[in-house]
């Protein structure tokens, strides 16, 4: 019965899950509290125990002591045949039997016990086959003893936590370093390339540095040499592109005068194909340089989807389910969706859609779909695959003006073949409007 019933459900049964712990639990700041908890715990047991042990030893050693000096006058008393004082006797009632079965035995021997409800130390030894046991009072030990454990418990307990309450200082303050160096690392990742930890151990060099300032030194070095590198590649961007704009200008007119025929009609398609590289490169190179200022206003979605489904490169079919209004650039916007739609037709195969759900956008070819790397790391310009024309440069400049705009861009393949890409835009609110 149980095999099939696993057969039915389609597999092995569940496991139950195991319930998680809050996120919390993961800081550093909460292991390192636990860490020195768990450490002075073990210390002051360790402590507790040895103190406890070392009086108790030394408190019963003093008790019994007096209770053999004391077994020692009244053995010579009753040898003597003088009368015994009241804490002796021969057999005397609450003596513990072990000691008594001791004394009877030929030996002597020393036992703490109750007595009338009082901590007592019995002290016997042999006396004509019976046993002769004087007792001491062992309260004054016992409650020093009791005393002793209080004390160490008390003094442990705010040993604890003192020891946290300075330790969670001292964790507290490298993590708030850490969690600064963690801070400009995503602003850097995010593009702001100004971001600097500057540590303040850093900036004296006589000064120690701790493991978190020479990791904050690697990080400003690091956003130092790519700040660099990447305007070195900005400023060789633009200057090639502007350098090519010229000669292209020329060169197109130059075109234009040549004879009708084939060789005129390569030249000018090579011309323009130039051009229009030429002036990705410079987008390419203004959106790098984050000057780009956006004209925002109010439009209705589909009629600019459907305008941007006009480009060249093929048929686009449009479906538009629900119409919504964005407030958005208008020009920026059907820049990035004529860009997905021409790659759609470039390297996808028809039919290419493009649907218009509220502030969503999607467009989406039956081809092969987006390459892994594309999915995995977004658009990279001049990366291509293998047997695919162009330059990388379409998406990479739509994924740009998306961010401009304030859209989020996606990259996915359809789970039944082809590329989609869905294009989610702020949807205008217009909180005039009081229907109620």
């Amino acid at each position: 019965m149980t095999a099939e019933r696993t057969r039915r459900t389609g597999g092995a049964p569940r496991r139950p899950r195991r319930p998680r712990l809050p996120a919390w639990t993961a800081t550093l700041t909460w292991k390192a509290a636990v860490f020195i908890a768990v450490m002075c715990c073990a210390l002051a047991a360790l402590l507790g125990a040895l103190v406890h042990v070392s009086v108790s030893r030394q408190t019963v050693e003093s008790a019994r002591e007096k209770a053999l000096d004391r077994l020692e006058e009244v053995t010579a008393a009753y040898e003597a045949g003088e009368p015994l004082p009241r804490f002796a006797g021969v057999d005397p009632p609450g003596l513990p039997p072990s000691l008594r079965d001791l004394a009877t035995s030929g030996r002597r021997g020393t036992v703490v016990a109750d007595f009338e409800n009082r901590p007592t130390m019995w002290a016997a030894g042999p006396a004509d086959g019976r046993a002769l046991a004087v007792r001491v009072d062992y309260s004054l030990s016992a409650r020093t003893i009791s005393g002793l454990d209080q004390a160490i418990v008390g003094s442990s307990v705010l040993a604890i936590g003192a020891t946290l309450l300075v330790g969670a200082f001292a964790v507290t303050r490298v993590t708030r370093r850490l969690h600064l160096t963690a801070q400009v690392a995503r602003r850097i990742s995010a593009g702001d390339l100004d971001a600097r930890v500057h540590d303040p151990r850093t900036k004296d060099p006589s000064r120690p540095q701790d493991e978190v300032a020479t990791v904050s030194v690697a990080l400003d070095t690091m956003a130092s040499s790519l700040q660099d590198k990447l305007l070195s590649e900005q400023r060789f961007t633009a200057d090639v592109a502007h350098e090519l704009r010229t000669p292209l200008t020329g060169l197109s007119a130059a075109a234009e005068l040549l004879p009708p025929g084939r060789p005129a009609e390569l030249v000018r398609d090579r011309v323009r194909a130039m051009r229009a590289l030429t002036e990705d490169l410079l987008e390419i190179s203004r959106l790098d340089a984050r000057t780009e200022q956006v004209d925002l206003d109010v439009h209705d979605l589909g009629p600019l989807a459907e305008r941007a489904a006009r480009a060249p490169g093929g048929e686009t079919r449009v479906h538009v389910v629900r119409d919504a209004r964005v407030e958005t650039d208008k020009r920026r916007l059907e820049r990035v969706l004529g860009n997905l739609v021409a790659n759609a037709h470039k390297h996808g195969r028809p039919p290419v859609t493009l649907t218009v759900d509220g502030p969503v956008v999607t467009v989406r070819d039956h081809g092969p779909g987006y390459p892994p790397y594309l999915l995995e790391h977004g658009p990279q310009r001049f990366r291509t695959e293998s047997g695919t024309k162009g330059h990388g440069l379409g998406l990479t400049i739509a994924a740009g003006q998306a961010a401009v705009i304030g859209a989020e861009l996606t990259f996915a393949n359809a789970p039944d073949g082809g590329a989609e890409a869905r294009l989610t835009l702020p949807e205008y609110v217009d909180l005039t409007d009081d229907t109620a």
